[in-house]
């Protein structure tokens, strides 16, 4: 007899429904937002400390990218790289408005637009 046979165990790719990757340890509770915010105190902290900016420029590309790769499976690409566009946008922003307000009280104003912008699009839940 020819033809197909039932499938033995191991003889092919697993065919497991995809399930979202989530993050795991202790900062696994703590919103995307929360934590996109906290990235771009930080890393202007980290400039403004140092007095290297290309230092913070660190700091802020790996806390982009690890809040995009918690958030892939979750949100999707596309609401990940609406994020990262209001990131980049707020980054903007902030030095646009840095003569007018402050450096300090831009930076804030920045993380809380984009704290905002990754908890709709993000973490919130419908």
């Amino acid at each position: 007899m020819t033809g197909p046979s039932p499938a033995a165990p191991g003889a092919g790719p697993a065919t497991t429904p995809s399930r979202p990757v989530r993050p795991r340890g202790p900062l696994a509770v703590v919103p995307t937002a929360v934590l996109a915010a906290a990235t771009l105190v930080a890393a202007f902290a980290v400039a403004q400390g140092t007095g290297v900016r290309a230092l913070g420029g660190v700091v802020l590309v790996l806390g982009v990218a690890w809040c995009a790769w918690r958030s892939w499976s979750v949100a999707g690409a596309a609401r990940v790289v609406a994020v990262v566009a209001l990131g980049a946008a707020c980054f903007v922003g902030s030095h646009v408005l840095a003569e007018t307000l402050g450096a300090w009280a831009t930076v804030v104003l920045a993380a809380a637009v984009l704290g905002a912008g990754a908890w709709l699009l993000v973490d919130r839940r419908p």
